[in-house]
């Protein structure tokens, strides 16, 4: 797990997917052993940890994140490794393609690049007069680049101008959003990643003192405070990991099982940011909210 292992979302993925593993006959500690690390996407612990389970030797690898997985194939090219939560797997070298994969890794990508224009057009129905939107991204990630590209391209049809801030460290945050807000009619745009993840409350507060409406890609910045949150449901990538292990443990070879899409997407809306923000939320957007969070 590339989260703490007191994280509440990562103690409810675990569930999902235990109780998955349930479904197929598999019970941890009767027909099979699990045994869990959280490496929290610090790159000593995930070496360490990766290191660790690979010299159990197990039948099946489960991975949150492409952190954790760069991890593991640095330790073994061979066991195989069923991803959750990575946004590129065939730019990080995880497999050669998504139809057949090929190495020893396979499972479930965290979006398409398609999804990217959604952020945009939700920036522009909730904030319509906007003329600026700063995409926060981590230059170091092959996935933040190709992200920040597709929303430029869709940027360009809704006669928005885009730049980014990179979210290395919590010094280029601040400097970024500050400079940006002063200029009027702008928005954020907030795409995944872990350095995004590790200054989750810092991205929100900085919003929140600059009244910045602001696009996320996952549920949790809407839950800690954010406006608007677009993206895909991890809770439901973790269940479908259980049919991917199962298979394994069958038999299967992870080369064989296709690099999967996300097929389960979830709008969340913050009505509380929305009113600080002096925001009203269209009507239409809020009926189509799969969650409004007040």
């Amino acid at each position: 797990m590339n989260r703490t292992a007191d994280n509440q979302y990562g103690q409810v993925q675990l569930a999902v997917f235990q109780k998955s593993l349930q479904e197929f006959g598999l019970r941890d500690g009767d027909n099979v052993r699990i045994d869990i690390r959280f490496g929290a996407n610090i790159v000593e612990l995930e070496e360490k940890y990766a290191a660790e389970l690979v010299a159990l030797a197990p039948g099946v690898i489960l991975a949150s994140g492409a952190q954790s997985v760069t991890a593991l194939q640095r330790v073994t090219s061979t066991l195989p490794i069923v991803f959750v939560g990575v946004s590129d797997p065939v730019g990080a070298g995880f497999v050669d393609n998504l139809a057949r994969p090929g190495g020893n890794a396979t499972g479930f990508m965290l979006f398409e690049y398609s999804l990217t224009g959604k952020w945009l057009e939700l920036l522009k129905q909730i904030m319509p007069g906007i003329k600026r939107a700063a995409v926060l991204r981590d230059a170091a990630n092959p996935s933040g680049v190709a992200q920040f590209g597709a929303i430029r391209a869709s940027a360009t049809t809704l006669g928005i101008d885009i730049s980014p801030i990179n979210v290395r460290d919590a010094a280029e945050i601040e400097r970024g959003i500050s400079a940006f807000a002063r200029s009027a009619n702008g928005g954020l745009i907030v795409t995944p990643s872990a350095s995004e993840r590790e200054h989750r409350d810092l991205i929100i507060a900085l919003a929140a003192r600059y009244k910045l409406p602001a696009v996320y890609g996952l549920r949790y910045n809407t839950a800690s405070g954010g406006l608007i949150s677009y993206g895909p449901d991890l809770d439901d990538q973790f269940r479908r990991a259980a049919s991917y292990v199962e298979r394994v443990l069958k038999g299967e070879k992870v080369s064989d099982l296709p690099v999967q899409a996300p097929n389960k997407f979830e709008l969340v809306i913050n009505l509380k940011t929305a009113e600080a923000l002096d925001l009203a939320i269209p009507p239409g957007l809020l009926a189509a909210a799969d969650e409004v969070i007040e």
